[in-house]
């Protein structure tokens, strides 16, 4: 919400005072003197007037996670074990997930509370790249960069999915970068081929990178550099 609004929203301000306090000056959000009324105000915005508190805020998580195979990425689930449950318990208030990964799916996975942001990470529009090592059950054909670069038809959807990147790296393994997200798509691009995916791994989203220093169910916090990446 803009500043202006937020403030005249409050019942001890009308749109004229709120004029005259940003102008002088005595409207703070986050520590910092703002004047500009369109300045954002969101929920975890500290925002004061003199001495005021009008909004505390709440702190904003940003957690890495190298997600390990056998547990679902839920916040709840009555079968499964899910990621949340790897976390210490007063971490785990008001996370989602920003990038779902399948049960046995390893890899990068973003936890967040800043529902605005891993709207950013995640929204097809912005056409992020994701980066998956793929290990499959037979061969890997030299003909199958091509398709991929060309897009496969899924009928289900009655789409085709957009350029896709595969290096191969072995007789059975490659990297592939997509943009999309879509239901089990890389086992459905591979499974053209008749060629069954038996290990999937997420190394990147965008410009975030699994840690290699965090082992399958460990976490941190992501850095000021990476969360401004988005």
């Amino acid at each position: 919400m803009r500043l202006d609004r937020f403030l005249a929203n409050l019942p001890c301000y009308n749109r004229q005072q709120v004029r005259l306090l940003l102008v002088q000056r005595r409207v703070r959000v986050d520590g910092e003197i703002v004047v500009d009324p369109l300045h954002e105000v969101r929920e975890f915005s500290r925002v004061e007037v003199d001495e005021q508190l009008h909004q505390a805020g709440r702190p904003a998580r940003y957690l890495m996670l190298h997600k390990p195979a056998g547990c679902v990425s839920a916040t709840h689930d009555r079968q499964h074990r899910t990621v949340l449950e790897l976390l210490p318990a007063e971490l785990r208030e008001d996370l989602h997930i920003a990038g779902r990964l399948d049960f046995n799916t390893t890899g990068l996975l973003i936890l967040t509370n800043d529902g605005q942001w891993s709207r950013r990470l995640t929204q097809p529009s912005t056409k992020l790249p994701k980066v998956y090592q793929v290990q499959t059950e037979d061969e890997i054909g030299e003909h199958y960069p091509a398709k991929f670069r060309e897009g496969f038809y899924f009928a289900f959807e009655d789409l085709t999915t957009l350029p896709a990147q595969l290096q191969i790296l072995g007789t059975h393994q490659a990297r592939l970068e997509i943009v999309e997200g879509r239901y089990h798509q890389v086992k459905r691009m591979f499974g053209h081929f008749q060629n069954k995916v038996i290990g999937l791994h997420r190394e990147s989203m965008g410009s975030i990178v699994l840690d290699p220093a965090l082992a399958p169910g460990e976490f941190r916090e992501l850095t000021q550099q990476e969360i401004a990446a988005v």
